[in-house]
């Protein structure tokens, strides 16, 4: 089952192609995102990569703080997503009626 690895720092200049290239030196990648902006579409500067469980070890040790296009990347496992669904509550503060 594939690791998922956290990729902080990135140069905004980076591509999914050059991060593929940056952690395939450390065994095989199954699949590379950079999160982007979703209204300039702008890179983050972070990003997702998924490896196997032994290959994900070795990458994070051999490239955290190694450099990428002048950065010094961030390299850990990524932690699972949290629930970003809002607390809810009403519209107002109920207050009673107005007199």
């Amino acid at each position: 089952m594939p690791k998922k690895i956290y990729v902080g720092n990135l140069p905004f200049s980076a591509t999914e192609e050059s991060l593929r290239a940056h952690f395939a030196q450390h065994g095989e990648v199954h699949s590379v995102a950079i999160i982007t902006d979703r209204d300039t579409g702008r890179s983050r500067g972070f990003g997702f990569v998924e490896m196997s469980d032994a290959d994900a070890g070795n990458a994070i040790a051999a490239l955290d703080q190694s450099e990428l296009e002048g950065r010094s990347l961030k390299v850990n496992e990524a932690k699972p997503r949290e629930d970003r669904r809002s607390g809810g509550g009403g519209r107002g503060g109920g207050g009673g009626q107005r007199w």
